[in-house]
């Protein structure tokens, strides 16, 4: 599997790094009844926010709830695309820490 050749080509995996920067394949779930990380779907890993999806509101509170989590600021995340939309990108400067999920597919046999 190559990594990064394309901007937004995270292979078959929800995220990929470039550098130190992470790029996240998010399916967001919003008006949700809490804030959470859920599972892989596909190429996408879906987070659940309680926002409403009005005017991107829902994106900006998903970064400022991602943010403690990967140890950063929200400055540090980039919406790439999908600010409006329930499928989006995210790009993460430098994160200092990783949810589970992501240990958890880090672990899959990567020989292809």
């Amino acid at each position: 599997m190559s990594r990064g050749q394309v901007r937004n080509a995270t292979g078959d995996s929800f995220f990929v790094w470039e550098g130190d920067v992470l790029v996240v394949n998010i399916l967001g779930k919003p008006s949700a009844a809490k804030d959470a990380i859920g599972k892989p779907k596909g190429t996408q890993l879906k987070i659940s926010v309680t926002a409403a999806p009005v005017a991107g509101k829902a994106t900006d509170h998903m970064v400022r709830f991602l943010a403690p989590l990967f140890g950063v600021a929200a400055s540090d995340i980039e919406v790439v695309f999908g600010r409006e939309n329930v499928n989006k990108q995210l790009r993460i400067r430098a994160p200092k820490k990783l949810p589970a999920v992501f240990a958890q597919a880090s672990l899959l046999p990567a020989d292809d």
